[in-house]
């Protein structure tokens, strides 16, 4: 193959550009007729039919503005108002769009304590043992391998920087791998930006697993810590001075073979900062497949993580004596800058809309109070946007056949006004540990000050779990589920909450015990269901990672 090309080939025909991000297609594809839209612009015509009208008459220009106003009114009016207006005017609130889950648990607290040591625990019954395909990691990834032993000579060096928190940087190192291998570069260990809202210092090497990462993707991908001296020297000695070249958001195949590799061989590196989704999510299978061995093989933590994560598992384990040595591990992401961002409200009155007001500044400077901008907590709450406390999480699980003698590991920042707000949590599951109660102040000690090493350690103690609850999205929940079905045969043993029928159980004092069980346990089953998902067209083989990065097996797993 003549040097210049990507010794991946064509992988079939190219793929077109997906949208500029996944979670804008579905709204994109709502706006196109029907609907809403369709009312708006009907309304749109008739108000510019009769301005137009009286335009051209000579002798009522007058009446124009009238007119004007009239048909704006009839044009607002055409629309449900907010879910604020509505509560403001006085009338009754939609339901589910306020927060009265604390009223909810108190009647409800009484006959969960009825229910206490049963003699049915959920932990050892979450998963059905139904008849299905079992799913396992292609071995030894052979269908990553190119056909040659030795990799063919590099078209030059690619460095990236990877940006946010330690999921994203995760995601814009695999990407990076898999973009290495497509345009047969030398990938340098990518640099990572100090976050101004994580505020992590770590280099590549206080997280991951260094040499592991590069001997690990030898035979596919060459990787080396840092340029050679001779390149460096091209450059005086900073890299600020190589090319930057700035590459939009989820580009395709063709975008760097057309685009990135030319600069490349022309300049020996190049450099893309930031990186975070810089490739599409739907590529041939050969990228793919690098971006699966990056992952889930290539990629573990350092030393010094992995040894006080395995010890915290373990420890996990041991305090998980009546569940068998199984635990329930939460993502609770019930920080006050995620309850400032979602702008939701709950029971803290005009001290927690203070609180949130200043945080909200403080994180995103002015960005909540543009023009026209509208905050609309009630409706956030009834679309499922809204981060669930640790009281709702509690209820959620004790519905769901989760008794007090279940062990439960939290995962987790700051939790905003954690005394008040953890306190429920703890009466309904004694039982629950969090790193700073698995490990001792002295083994934390090193890891304090940096996010994305604590962040590590959570990682790592949710992944062993039985069951996984996510409550609010994010990289953390997306990585970890794929990784779960990675390593469970393809089942994700995850929870995912439906937040909008939770918002309107909620928000009902009067609701029974028995229907609420009722409708939590269909909720684990439907998590359930979906646990074995494959990867959609257009989807992140990072949270569904069949068929790309795992085989069926002929076996079938039997009832018992």
């Amino acid at each position: 193959m003549p040097q210049g090309h990507s010794r991946l080939g064509a992988g079939g025909r190219s793929t077109p550009s997906p949208p500029s991000s996944p979670r804008f297609r579905h709204g994109r594809n709502k706006s196109s007729g029907g609907g809403r839209g369709s009312k708006k612009s009907l309304v749109e015509k008739l108000v510019l039919a009769v301005v137009s009208a009286v335009f051209r008459r000579r002798g009522v220009l007058l009446f124009a503005p009238v007119l004007y106003i009239t048909g704006m009114v009839l044009y607002m009016g055409s629309f449900g108002f907010d879910v604020g207006v509505r509560m403001n005017a006085g009338g009754p609130a939609p339901p589910g769009s306020v927060y009265r889950s604390p009223q909810v648990f108190e009647k409800l607290w009484p006959l969960m304590e009825n229910e206490s040591n049963s003699s049915f625990n959920a932990l050892t019954m979450a998963w059905s043992q139904t008849l299905h395909q079992s799913w396992q990691p292609c071995g030894s990834m052979t269908i990553c391998q190119t056909g040659s032993k030795e990799l063919p000579e590099s078209n030059g060096f690619l460095i990236i920087e990877a940006n946010g928190g330690l999921n994203q940087q995760r995601l814009s190192i695999c990407d990076a791998v898999a973009v290495a291998g497509l345009l047969n570069a030398t990938l340098v260990i990518p640099i990572f930006h100090l976050n101004s809202v994580w505020q992590d210092s770590s280099n590549f090497s206080d997280i991951f697993d260094e040499d592991f990462f590069i001997d690990s993707l030898k035979n596919n991908v060459k990787i080396v810590r840092e340029l050679p001296e001779d390149m460096l020297q091209q450059f005086d000695y900073n890299i600020s001075s190589i090319v930057n070249l700035r590459v939009k958001g989820w580009s395709t195949r063709n975008h760097y073979l057309e685009k990135v590799l030319p600069r490349m061989k022309e300049l020996g590196a190049v450099r893309i900062a930031p990186f975070s989704n810089r490739l599409a999510n739907a590529v041939p299978s050969p990228v793919q497949c690098l971006r699966c061995l990056a992952n889930f093989e290539a990629l573990r933590f350092a030393e010094p993580i992995r040894v006080l994560a395995e010890r915290m598992v373990q420890r996990m384990t041991r305090r998980s004596s009546e569940g068998g040595g199984r635990y329930v591990s939460v993502h609770l992401r019930f920080e006050k800058d995620m309850v400032a961002f979602s702008c939701c409200k709950y029971d803290g009155g005009e001290e927690e809309k203070r609180e949130m007001d200043i945080a909200r500044e403080k994180g995103w400077r002015g960005k909540f109070r543009r023009k026209g901008r509208v905050i609309k907590p009630g409706a956030n709450r009834m679309d499922g946007k809204c981060p669930l406390t640790p009281l709702e999480v509690g209820m959620m699980l004790r519905g769901m056949g989760f008794d007090n003698t279940t062990s439960v590991y939290v995962a987790a920042g700051k939790i905003y006004k954690e005394e008040k707000f953890m306190a429920p949590l703890k009466l309904m599951f004694p039982y629950l540990q969090t790193k700073n109660t698995l490990a001792t102040p002295e083994e934390l000690a090193p890891f304090k000050g940096f996010s994305s090493r604590l962040a590590a350690l959570d990682y790592s103690v949710c992944l062993q779990s039985e069951v996984f609850v996510t409550t609010q999205g994010g990289n953390f929940p997306h990585f970890l589920i794929g990784h779960r079905r990675y390593l469970f045969g393809g089942h994700a043993k995850t929870i995912r909450p439906d937040k909008r029928k939770l918002a309107l159980l909620f928000d009902n004092p009067k609701i029974r015990w028995e229907n609420f069980k009722r409708q939590m346990q269909a909720m684990l089953h439907r998590s359930d269901v979906k646990g074995s998902e494959l990867r959609k067209p257009g989807g992140s083989l990072y949270t569904f990672p069949m068929p790309d990065c795992m085989c069926k097996q002929n076996k079938m797993k039997h009832k018992h």
